[in-house]
């Protein structure tokens, strides 16, 4: 086969690449990350189960004492358990700047109201916010599961997770039959399905005597009360949130697809967190490798062995920082978006208040891990060709985000892709570049321009997916492999 004229550039699919070993690291990845997506269907779940992952790997609470890190220290930082920060302390002090991973792991859903239930037609229904950006028929007829928490007046929290086990009951949104659809049919989708009309069936079983009121709906807050012991008045201060019920799958005879729920934007923060965390167990494995001298017997007590110091050429030189953030899906906004003060706050703790933020992110990098939509060829017509995302080319670059004049965007300069491709080149990763459809069909935003808004470099690059934002989305596991080796790449460099 005749070699291609250097001048010419052609993206190559993965799997032309990839040799068995790495096909077996994409196989692993993929089984964790699986996990992590069921355990983490909600922004609250993802924050639990991020630091469980993180402190395993031997990350700590940020001490609220302001005293100074030490090279090498793993800390991290909740942010009301919704938002999550995580650090590897670098050699370098603060003010020569951070490199950052920014990823969102709130996804599009339907929340209850503040006053959700009511019955009607003798059956118990909730009544539901959507949030985020959905197609509210893909919502309907499809089995939900129930997430989050009640918190009572007195501050008792109340964990919920129904719907998950086979063993549990599911919930769901009832459609109109094809035979009495006529009228329906007419209708714009949009006009068809509304949000008001996405209320949730929930019960049909009434209490007490045919003569009582408010039967139906007293029969759920009878189970409710017995087995989580709130009333409906809880409900004013809860956040519950339905989503798809079921496990993340396999798709294909080949196995070389998942589908689930949350790839936006978990795929990436799922990334972001295992790069994170595999350069902590870098630095803990050297350290227990390294031989340990006991102390003198005492009093009969066993021998302690001596601190020892990690292996100062593993610390990496700049602060490496993990950023998961809520709220992107409705604009970054609030205590736990990526407008948040909060990121300039833990920004100065790492330092000890030694430096000044504004100087530190003058010298950071930041890669804003979202996904992108990858060419369908079931819509082909949104997307063009030549600067499309397609399935199981990597982890695709967007010098911009934006919709039709690139309004909405950061744009990273030429010089950021540059690095970027440098730095992938160097990490081994398979990459492609990418847009969020034609000029002129739409497009979307990330937390790029949140993070270029405090003078910080950033650029996007994120999964692939198909049927972004469905109940169901669709990745390939080689792009989600190759998402977390680019985060990887981007804190081994020297960007």
């Amino acid at each position: 086969m005749a070699e291609q004229n250097p001048l010419l550039y052609t993206k190559k699919n993965a799997f032309d690449q990839l040799t068995d070993s790495d096909l077996a690291a994409v196989h692993r990845y993929a089984e964790d990350y699986k996990k992590f997506l069921d355990a983490a269907k909600t922004e609250r779940e993802a924050v639990r189960e991020s630091i469980r992952l993180a402190e395993l790997a031997g990350f700590k609470a940020l001490s609220k004492s302001g005293a100074k890190l030490e090279p090498g220290a793993k800390v991290y930082r909740s942010l009301g358990g919704k938002a999550l920060l995580l650090a590897i302390v670098g050699r370098k002090p603060i003010s020569d700047g951070l490199l950052i991973a920014g990823a969102h792991i709130d996804s599009p859903r339907l929340d209850l109201k503040q006053q959700p239930l009511y019955e009607d037609s003798e059956m118990a229904l909730f009544k539901t916010h959507y949030y985020g950006g959905i197609k509210k028929y893909q919502w309907v007829a499809t089995p939900l599961a129930l997430h989050g928490v009640v918190v009572k007046k007195d501050g008792t929290v109340v964990n919920i997770s129904v719907g998950e086990r086979d063993d549990e009951p599911t919930f769901i949104i009832t459609d109109l039959l094809p035979h009495l659809g006529k009228d329906q049919e007419k209708k714009s989708l949009g006009e068809a399905f509304t949000g008001e009309n996405l209320n949730i069936l929930i019960g049909s079983r009434p209490t007490g005597a045919e003569t009582d009121t408010s039967r139906f709906k007293l029969a759920i807050l009878e189970i409710l009360n017995e087995k989580y012991g709130i009333s409906e008045e809880d409900f004013l201060s809860a956040e519950l949130e339905a989503v798809p019920a079921g496990h993340a799958r396999d798709i294909g005879f080949d196995r070389s697809l998942i589908a689930g729920y949350g790839h936006d934007d978990r795929s990436c923060a799922y990334a972001a967190l295992r790069a994170i965390i595999e350069q902590a167990q870098r630095l803990t494995a050297t350290v227990a490798a390294q031989p340990t001298t006991p102390l003198p017997k005492k009093r009969g007590r066993p021998p302690k062995s001596a601190t020892i110091p990690p292996n100062v050429d593993l610390i990496p030189e700049k602060t490496l920082v993990a950023f998961l953030s809520d709220k992107e899906e409705i604009g970054s906004m609030g205590t736990t978006g990526a407008l948040s003060a909060a990121f300039e706050s833990f920004v100065s703790q790492l330092s000890g208040g030694l430096c000044g933020v504004a100087q530190a992110f003058e010298h950071s990098f930041c890669l804003s891990a979202d996904v992108c939509n990858a060419l369908d060829p079931n819509f082909p017509e949104v997307s063009e060709k030549n600067n499309a995302a397609k399935i199981n080319y990597g982890v695709g670059i967007l010098k911009h985000t934006g919709s039709r004049g690139k309004s909405g965007s950061s744009e990273a300069a030429a010089e950021t892709v540059a690095k970027l491709r440098r730095a992938f080149s160097d990490g081994g990763v398979i990459w492609q570049m990418s847009e969020l459809g034609k000029v002129d069909q739409g497009g979307g935003g990330t937390i790029a321009q949140y993070m270029a808004n405090r003078n910080i470099e950033t650029i996007d690059a994120g999964v692939p997916v198909l049927s972004m934002h469905a109940p169901w989305e669709v990745v390939s596991k080689v792009d989600c492999y190759m998402t977390f080796k680019g985060i990887r790449a981007i804190y081994e460099s020297n960007i």
